[in-house]
C-alpha cells in the first residue's frame, strides 16, 4: 500500500482521537493555571497579614518604650 494512501486513511483517524486529548490536555491546563493562581492570590494576603501585624507590634513597643523613657522629663522645647 503507498503512504499517501495511508496516511489519507491514519490523518482523519488521528484527528479524532487528538482533537479531545488536546482538549482534554488544555482543560487541565486551563484548571491548574487557576488553582496556581487561587493559591498564589491567597499567599499575597497572608503575607500582607503578617505584615500588618508586625507593623502593629513595632508600632506598640515604640508607643511603649517612648512613654517609659518620657516620664519625669520635660518636653522638649517648643512643645
Amino acid at each position: 500500500m503507498p503512504p499517501f494512501l495511508i496516511g489519507l486513511i491514519v490523518a482523519p483517524l488521528a484527528k479524532r482521537v487528538a482533537k479531545p486529548l488536546v482538549r482534554g490536555v488544555v482543560k487541565t491546563s486551563v484548571g491548574l493555571v487557576m488553582e496556581v493562581k487561587k493559591a498564589a492570590q491567597e499567599a499575597g494576603e497572608g503575607v500582607q497579614d503578617l505584615a500588618a501585624e508586625v507593623t502593629a507590634e513595632v508600632v506598640a513597643a515604640q508607643m511603649a518604650s517612648g512613654s517609659q523613657s518620657g516620664q519625669g522629663k520635660e518636653p522638649p522645647p517648643g512643645e
